[in-house]
């Protein structure tokens, strides 16, 4: 099924994989957008970073997770969220600083 669904939108993998390079690339030109923040905020936005990060450049190659659970949170519409919510934080961060 997520096969399927990648074959229907190519359009959003690609753009979900390179809102990921930009973000990444992003985080290493200004690292301190996160590593300023609280242990206990920087922690949970790391793993988010990781999960948004991670799960877009996974659907862009074409691999997946053998286990349903992680098949399930690493493929849209869970990862898009993920990536979202990241773009978000990362934009108010900016705004704010």
């Amino acid at each position: 099924m997520e096969t399927e669904t990648r074959r229907r939108l190519p359009g959003v993998t690609l753009g979900a994989m390179l809102l990921a390079a930009v973000l990444a690339l992003w985080l290493l030109w200004q690292p301190a957008l996160i590593s300023t923040l609280p242990m206990g905020v920087r922690l949970p936005l790391i793993g988010l970073g990781v999960w948004a990060l991670g799960a877009a450049f996974m659907a862009a190659m074409g691999l997946e997770a053998r286990r349903p659970w992680l098949r399930r949170m690493t493929t849209p519409p869970w990862s898009l969220v993920a990536l979202g919510a990241f773009t978000l934080v990362l934009l108010v961060r900016v705004v704010m600083a």
